[in-house]
């Protein structure tokens, strides 16, 4: 059971950066992703801009592959035919993807490395939060590594999901060693306590690097985005 908390609600100000390609060819499509923009149309008039529509209007074959939250920036992969799609859309859905993250959280985390496996679903009562839950949870498997244990109290660690559940890497920072008080990314909105939320004007969330097998050459490919921050 979960106790109503105060979700904040959606003021939805997508920035108007222009498209930032990484790579292209007959097969893929690879864009770096700002933060606060919506990867897909959301639900009302409102909130109809997205990473989605905007390639499609330059990139009319441009096809889903898959989703960042609006908050994460980096690396976005799209296909540009329905096999293309397939070939990817079956790497996610069996892991064979490698993805990096970038984060910058609360306080500085003990210990230089680790896993953490918390199953997760949804909260809901307060959607879109998630929750552990171990009755009724998702296997959910992030691994971690501090990259640096910054002076003004924050560590920059790199993060790699293994599985691919909604807000993985936010419930589990705020969950790693929460009996200190957790460690949740800095400019969380959702889990961090007002220090954290308020310690950076967005989420210190960027995908850094993707590494998939092309569809077209079968060959391992590594996309990278430095993150901004």
């Amino acid at each position: 059971m979960s106790s109503k908390v105060n979700v904040p609600p959606l003021v939805y100000d997508p920035p108007n950066d222009p498209l930032r390609v990484l790579y292209e060819d007959a097969d893929l499509l690879v864009l770096s992703k700002p933060s606060g923009l919506l990867s897909v149309p959301g639900r009302g008039a409102d909130v109809q801009d997205s990473l989605e529509l905007r390639v499609r209007t330059e990139y009319p074959d441009a096809l889903l592959v898959h989703r960042l939250d609006m908050e994460t920036s980096g690396v976005f992969l799209m296909a540009r035919h329905k096999a293309a799609q397939g070939h990817l859309g079956k790497q996610f859905e069996k892991r064979t993807t490698e993805k990096h993250y970038i984060a910058r959280v609360w306080g500085h985390v003990e210990g230089d490395a680790g896993r953490i496996d918390l199953p997760l679903r949804c909260d809901w009562d307060n959607r879109p939060r998630q929750m552990v839950c171990y009755e009724h949870g998702k296997n959910a498997v992030t691994e971690w590594e501090v990259l640096e244990r910054e002076p003004a109290g924050f560590t920059r660690m790199l993060l790699k999901p293994i599985t691919g559940r909604s807000h993985q890497l936010r419930v589990h920072m705020e969950e790693l060693h929460k009996d200190n008080g957790g460690h949740p990314i800095l400019g969380e909105v959702f889990y961090a306590h007002d220090a954290a939320r308020d310690a950076a004007d967005r989420l210190q969330l960027h995908a850094e690097m993707l590494g998939v097998e092309h569809p077209g050459t079968g060959k391992r490919i590594v996309f990278t985005d430095r993150a901004p921050f």
